[in-house]
């Protein structure tokens, strides 16, 4: 289950130097968060496999202790996730994926980097040994549900609860950051993921056990640089830092209210009526920024809003260019690729896809037979559109205005993760493997 992953958006708007040119290629190959490079599930670069099964196309397939359902966050040869580990529990228990509240117990914090060529580990770090103060739904799954991020010179694991660690690339630690303890309604666990941009790294800290806030710190120190007061209760989306009109801003999903924060400064650019209860997806932006929020609980509501025009509170304005108010998903962010917008009912594999600008159905309701219940998030790569749902299969189908099978792939673990992909490659991270798919 996402949470949401982390959004990494290029530093600089119009890349000028030789050396820029070659930071923003290295950042497009790679897939530093858990919505890959644009922020937006797609791959410019990566080729992955079109078909796999246990016996075809695995370059290998690792267990990883405890468990995680932050998607693997790749930069060079390396894979980076998170993974809370039972401490004197059955290992198989460890991976039980549903059922009510999952019990507490003492678990180690684990941090983990994990070879690329062969699943050897790299280096981990074990940040906590201790009992979460709150159970966790079993339907999240795990006390680790947050995504790594890096930038290829430091790597940030964020465990809420259990704190904000900065490494280097070879796994020594350089701060620490303990933001308290949030209380989540009914214990549904925590699984919100920072934003990075350039030197900032941007938390949402929404719960109902004290004041919630939006908070920048400084990546090379972990020291504050402004903190913004919200009213809010849990929320679960990964923030999305765009640039419009020459600011940096991030856009923070809230049920009472959908708000844009200047990265800078902290103070709001732009508000507008709020999403549904329990904001779990994610936004994303088009190159023409129209932006693009959503969420599915106890109601529908998605809303596309002209990043250029917003200023102010733009509830019932033109710079809202369109609504929805059926079929959006609670727990999937949407794939946005190339102005198409590809979107789940609720948990389940019913699939929209629209055109992001206008909001013109290519086609909707197309239900996913293959993959009946889905907490990953779509992925995209090399005119594909890749579905891992919760029973072991990945659907795949062909990007476009039309409903096109590619494949169904059968694998022997379930998925809650979002795929990864790089190269010729799509990692999947499940409920107990790690899996690195290329064609043999």
């Amino acid at each position: 289950m996402k949470h949401v992953h982390i959004v990494i958006v290029s530093a600089v708007l119009g890349v000028s130097t030789p050396a820029a040119a070659a930071r923003q290629g290295e950042a497009d190959r790679n897939w530093g968060q858990w919505r890959g490079p644009e922020a937006s599930g797609v791959s410019r670069t990566a080729r992955p496999p079109v078909t796999w099964s246990e016996d075809d196309n695995i370059r290998w397939k690792i267990e990883i202790p405890g468990r995680g359902s932050g998607s693997p966050v790749i930069w060079g040869d390396t894979i980076y996730l998170m993974t809370a580990v039972p401490v004197g529990v059955d290992g198989d228990a460890s991976h039980a994926p549903r059922g009510g509240l999952r019990p507490r117990g003492v678990h180690r914090f684990v941090v983990m980097a994990i070879r690329r060529s062969d699943g050897s580990v790299a280096w981990q770090d074990t940040v906590r040994e201790e009992e979460p103060h709150e159970a966790a739904h079993t339907d999240n799954g795990t006390w680790a549900s947050n995504s790594v991020v890096t930038d290829g010179e430091h790597v940030f694991a964020y465990f809420e609860s259990r704190g904000l660690y900065a490494y280097d690339m070879d796994g020594n630690r350089l701060w620490e950051n303990d933001l308290g303890d949030k209380a989540m309604r009914n214990q549904f666990g925590e699984g919100s993921t920072p934003a990075l941009h350039e030197d900032t790294l941007v938390i949402v800290w929404d719960h109902i056990g004290g004041q919630s806030f939006v908070v920048a710190l400084d990546k090379n120190t972990g020291t504050e640089v402004w903190r913004s007061d919200r009213d809010e209760i849990d929320t679960w989306a990964t923030p999305l830092i765009a640039e419009a009109n020459g600011r940096a801003q991030v856009v923070v999903p809230g049920m009472d209210r959908l708000r844009s924060y200047d990265l800078g400064t902290g103070d709001i650019v732009w508000e507008s009526d709020g999403l549904t209860m329990n904001p779990i997806p994610s936004p994303v932006v088009t190159p023409d920024n129209v932006l693009i929020a959503m969420s599915g609980f106890r109601g529908n509501d998605l809303k596309a809003v002209d990043l250029e025009a917003a200023e102010g509170d733009i509830t019932g304005t033109s710079a809202i260019l369109w609504e929805l108010d059926r079929d959006t998903p609670y727990v999937p962010s949407p794939l946005l690729y190339d102005g198409v917008l590809y979107f789940l009912k609720s948990n389940s594999g019913i699939l929209s896809v629209f055109d992001a600008a206008t909001g013109e159905p290519h086609y909707g309701l197309q239900r996913l037979t293959a993959v009946p219940n889905v907490f990953a998030s779509p992925v995209g790569a090399d005119g594909r559109v890749y579905f891992a749902g919760r029973e072991g299969t990945t659907l795949v189908i062909a990007h476009g205005d039309t409903f096109d099978v590619l494949a169904e792939n059968m694998l022997d673990d379930g998925f809650d993760a979002s795929p990864a992909l790089v190269d010729g490659e799509i990692y999947l991270r499940g409920y107990r493997y790690l899996y690195a798919i290329a064609e043999e």
